[in-house]
């Protein structure tokens, strides 16, 4: 049995065509009824579908009926299979079963990609033809070089009238070239062109997996999610052993003990079957209710009597880092789904923070509170695609609204003895920091970038305090940069002002390197005279002007207006950088007034004029939720 299963991703940059081809790939295997078929099948979740990316890594189980003998693969995309004989008998086609990991593309979600392929020995390495090699496609590359994967490459969309295919074949070349295996594959992910061959060559090129069918039972979660009937679903990858319904399981990290209400299989939607054995992905409901019991990276076995000794855990998966933190703070009370009871909204916030944390290992957060907003809790994120995708989740799957904080990274604080500490808020910021060293994170970039735009690449580079490394060639008229920036200038506007002066054609991904020393400085946002704790920033010194203004100034754009002027200023310390003011509304308190003595117009004017100023010493300005959200957009 095991001989038969061939476990594989599909990896690439973003929108190379990976959804595409995973659907042509359900159609080729027939594992998908032709009147359910639709386009990006794998993609269930509807942020996905408007995207038009892949956000979470989605399991499927194929089955594939190989012809290795016939040189011409008979079985052609929508065509019949002419069966083999011998001596007048037909021999049936072996047959495979292939599961299928379907990876996210974008650099914030690289951490779905790195525990998928954790789970596989086999990777499909797609690139787009009228793109080439991309950044994501490097870094996605080494992610499966580190984890020894047998890496299949493939030209796709080359049905396209624009593709460059033997270009971008020198390219993928010259990036795997040092891999054994085959040879690159061409194909269409849109017309099925090639797609056949695609699936023979992962036959042949990818190893089954091994394990031990009669060993003790270790199976690793790679991924979960909450069901309100079957408790928490684990996504898992058995390594050794077998489990079946209604076994007793145990959690080896987490030390929780549960029976498997069911296990079962991607078929694509969940498919029970009596048993999931050596090298299969499948999924073991576990009946539990407590999302903090069913990590990912943990290893599950079968519960033992007391002094029996349990099975090594297997290595599970690298602790995720964070690049991105902002705090979410619920903006109104919620009720129950029956609409009749209402809650806790911070507990709301909690339980369906814990519930997109199942199947979303990369999110981290920790209770918080603010003299402003109240209690809340401060989230961590791999950048502020995976921020916006957390909260618009929150929000349509939960039905909650969150006042959303200015998003920073994580900053070192060192003192003269050498004691270190991590801080993450600008609430936290020291108040005499003069006597203490500030210390930022850095990453290394990865660019590609048409070879014409390296003037313009460096200057975008110096404008942000990064510096270029090492220029490489990479194919005709293109240039891999590698170059290094502090975290805070990359995930603001880097990425948009790079496409922009590349009209495009220029990507990027990028890794932490440490922590450096800095010259930062708290930026605070005072509205009416009042500090907005949840508008603070941390900003390097020569930059603190330019951002607070820009800062006062959309603020001042989105606040609405009140009947008393209101002061909006950015403060370093003690010193005004920035100021705007939002002008009072004003009411014609003499458009009743026919005629007389001009004396009666100013009399009311003056009324109007004190009663504006009493206003503005004693008036408060509240921020509405939206304002949050709006300037976390400006960002």
């Amino acid at each position: 049995m095991e001989s038969q299963i061939r476990n594989f991703v599909i990896i690439s940059h973003v929108d190379h065509g990976k959804s595409t081809l995973a659907d042509r790939l359900l159609e080729i295997t027939n594992t998908v009824d032709p009147r359910k078929m639709r386009a990006q099948f794998l993609d269930a979740m509807p942020l996905e579908r408007e995207r038009g990316i892949t956000i979470k890594m989605q399991p499927v189980r194929m089955r594939w009926h190989s012809q290795t003998q016939n040189p011409r693969l008979r079985r052609g995309f929508g065509g019949q299979a002419k069966p083999k004989t011998q001596n007048g008998f037909n021999i049936p086609d072996p047959e495979f079963i292939l599961n299928l990991i379907d990876t996210p593309g974008h650099t914030d979600f690289s951490y779905e990609v790195s525990r998928a392929l954790a789970a596989v020995e086999g990777a499909v390495l797609l690139v787009d033809a009228t793109q080439g090699v991309q950044a994501q496609t490097l870094a996605n590359f080494h992610l499966a070089q580190e984890e020894r994967l047998t890496v299949v490459p493939v030209v796709n969309k080359v049905d396209i009238a624009s593709a460059q295919v033997e270009a971008t074949a020198t390219q993928l070349r010259q990036l795997v070239g040092g891999t054994p295996g085959q040879d690159i594959l061409y194909i269409s992910g849109k017309t099925g062109q090639g797609v056949p061959e695609l699936l023979e060559r992962i036959v042949r090129a990818v190893p089954s997996p091994l394990g031990i069918p009669g060993g003790a039972l270790r199976a690793l979660i790679f991924d979960s999610h909450f069901d309100p009937y079957k408790g928490i679903v684990a996504y898992v990858r058995i390594v050794d052993g077998e489990v079946l319904t209604g076994d007793t399981l145990a959690f080896l990290g987490s030390k929780a003990v549960c029976e498997a209400v069911e296990v079962g299989v991607f078929a694509p939607e969940l498919f029970a079957v009596v048993r999931l054995g050596p090298g299969e992905i499948g999924y073991v409901a576990t009946g539990l209710k407590e999302p903090r019991l069913v990590r990912v990276g943990d290893t599950i076995t079968k519960h033992q009597a007391q002094n029996t000794k349990f099975p090594e855990a297997l290595p599970g998966y690298q602790e995720v880092r964070p690049m991105v933190f902002a705090s979410f703070y619920p903006s109104q009370t919620q009720t129950s789904s029956a609409g009749r009871q209402k809650r806790d909204p911070v507990e709301a916030l909690r339980d369906a923070l814990l519930k997109l944390q199942l199947n979303d290992a990369a999110l981290v957060f920790t209770a918080e509170s603010a003299s402003a907003l109240g209690r809340g809790f401060r989230c961590g994120f791999l950048g502020l695609l995976h921020l916006e995708i957390v909260r618009e989740r929150l929000e349509r799957e939960y039905g909650l609204e969150v006042v959303v904080t200015s998003p920073s990274v994580a900053y070192e604080i060192r003192t003269a003895g050498g004691i270190a500490d991590i801080i993450v808020s600008a609430g936290d910021f020291p108040v005499n920091p003069s006597d203490l060293e500030v210390r930022e994170p850095w990453v290394r970039l990865e660019i590609f970038a048409p070879l014409n735009l390296f003037g313009e690449l460096s200057k975008l580079l110096r404008r942000h305090r990064g510096a270029v490394l090492s220029t490489e060639a990479f194919g005709e008229g293109r240039l891999l940069v590698r170059a290094e920036a502090p975290l805070a200038e990359v995930i603001v506007d880097f990425h948009d002002q790079l496409k922009s002066i590349s009209s495009g054609y220029a990507s990027m991904s990028y890794e932490l390197v440490g922590y450096r020393p800095g010259d930062i400085v708290k930026l605070s946002i005072l509205v009416a005279g009042s500090p907005v704790e949840a508008l603070a920033l941390l900003v390097p010194r020569e930059r603190a002007p330019e951002i607070g203004r820009s800062r006062v100034e959309k603020l001042k754009a989105v606040l609405p207006r009140q009947n008393f002027a209101v002061a909006l200023q950015a403060a370093v310390g003690g010193t005004i950088v920035a100021r705007e003011t939002i002008p009072a509304l004003r009411k014609d308190v003499t458009g009743y007034l026919y005629g007389g003595d001009y004396t009666r117009k100013r009399k009311l004017l003056e009324k109007q004029k004190r009663g504006k100023a009493k206003l503005k010493a004693l008036g408060q300005m509240t921020i509405p939720a939206r304002t949050f959200l709006e300037m976390l957009k400006t960002r």
